[in-house]
């Protein structure tokens, strides 16, 4: 027999085999609940396929993904990673410290959404849509579906953390570029790189996050994916109508008993979370076949102005942070050319100083030249005393400075005129 130790060690290791990972589960009451599940319980659970649980996986960098599906909202924003059912939102990173506050607005959401339903039904009877009668009291307002909450929660924190990067960039990034330009060093030119860098990289987000929201509010079929509640509740009222809804409503009441039943222990496997995927088998025995067809015929039927109104309001926000990075990126630009024609500037200046000192060079050798010349072992009535001088000699040596100075001035004054100096 294996002693306790062995038993946990390859425990340990189907765990690690399988893909168990802890997910964070918050239901329609807000009720918060750690869970251990591998990845194929996920899928019986949300009918989601093993490709878009990738999209989640913390081990795989994918981009900004949004995407609907029959029976979940799968969401990778930035830091969130989530599932959204109708009745339930899978958290897969929830001890990260920049999540933290995300789940507690997401929570305290849940509730209040939770409260107004609970008070809507007891007012107006509609319990599956969640919507009061506005024919008989056009004044009231319309409760979101419990999907849309949490979607809507997780635009709000995503759009805010990368508004809030936006903000601190700029507010690093204007003082740098205003001290590069007042002095152009190699300390100054490596803070404006770093932010040239970290722009350049959130710009990036900020445009696959627009571009997601883009791809859903130009296509009203994916948009109609999303409507989870209603497609749920249209598929109910189906099958409560065929034959067969007495023994499917004995399977779901069975299903129903089975779902409190999940375990939240740290050391071993959640206890009938395999199983909760039976509660939609209401709607179906499986994913393919008849459901997938009515599933389409729901959606095009369905209004997506609601969620449609909702994400054009996000997708303002984020649109408004693109522009504010193209701005700053508009800065950085310009300040980068003003640098640029500084140092042309510069550089001018240099070339100008060179051709000056090649001239003084030339002209100086001219003398250089003269004195080369005296310099020489011959006899001349300049070297003879009886003849010649300090007079003659300083006569000499003053002609031979003079002439230089003259020539140079020429030389200066002829490059100006052939506009080779300004």
């Amino acid at each position: 027999m294996r002693s306790g130790e062995e038993r946990q060690t390859v425990t340990g290791i189907r765990k690690k085999g399988s893909g168990i990972r802890q997910w964070l589960l918050l239901d329609g009451k807000g009720e918060t609940e750690v869970v251990e599940a591998g990845k194929h319980a996920i899928m019986r659970r949300t009918g989601l396929p093993a490709r878009d649980l990738r999209i989640l996986d913390p081990l795989l960098s994918y981009p900004s993904t949004l995407l609907g599906r029959e029976r979940a909202i799968v969401i990778n924003l930035e830091h969130i990673k989530a599932i959204i059912t109708a009745q339930e939102v899978l958290l897969l990173n929830s001890r990260d410290p920049s999540v933290t506050p995300f789940v507690h607005e997401l929570q305290a959401r849940i509730l209040r959404h939770h409260q107004a339903s609970s008070s809507s039904s007891k007012n107006h009877d509609h319990h599956t849509n969640y919507e009061p009668d506005r024919d008989h009291d056009p004044d009231a307002i319309k409760i979101l579906p419990f999907e849309f909450v949490a979607l809507e929660a997780c635009l709000e924190s995503a759009c805010s953390v990368l508004e809030n990067e936006a903000k601190t960039l700029e507010q690093e990034a204007h003082p740098a570029l205003d001290k590069l330009t007042s002095k152009i060093s190699t300390l100054n030119l490596e803070r404006v790189r770093q932010i040239k860098s970290r722009l350049v990289a959130i710009t990036g987000r900020v445009q696959k996050v627009r571009d997601e929201l883009e791809h859903l509010l130009d296509d009203d079929d994916d948009m109609a994916e999303m409507y989870l509640t209603e497609k749920l509740a249209e598929q109910q009222m189906e099958e409560s109508s065929s034959p067969s809804s007495i023994h499917d409503h004995h399977d779901e009441d069975l299903d129903d008993r089975t779902v409190p039943e999940i375990s939240s222990e740290a050391g071993g496997p959640p206890v009938g979370f395999e199983d909760h995927h039976n509660v939609y088998n209401v709607l179906g025995r499986d994913n393919h076949g008849t459901r997938g067809s009515t599933y389409s015929a729901v959606t095009k039927q369905l209004d997506v102005e609601e969620l449609e109104m909702l994400l054009e309001a996000y997708f303002v926000q984020i649109d408004g942070t693109l522009n504010k990075l193209s701005t700053l990126r508009e800065y950085v630009d310009d300040t980068e050319d003003y640098i640029n024609i500084m140092l042309d500037d510069k550089q001018n200046h240099l070339l100008k100083m060179g051709v000056m000192l090649t001239t003084a060079t030339l002209v100086v050798s001219g003398f250089v030249v003269v004195a080369g010349v005296f310099g020489m072992n011959i006899h001349i009535e300049l070297f003879d005393p009886d003849k010649a001088g300090m007079t003659e000699f300083l006569w000499t040596v003053g002609g031979s400075t003079a002439g230089t100075i003259f020539l140079y001035v020429v030389a200066i004054a002829w490059c100006k005129h052939k506009r080779l100096l300004e």
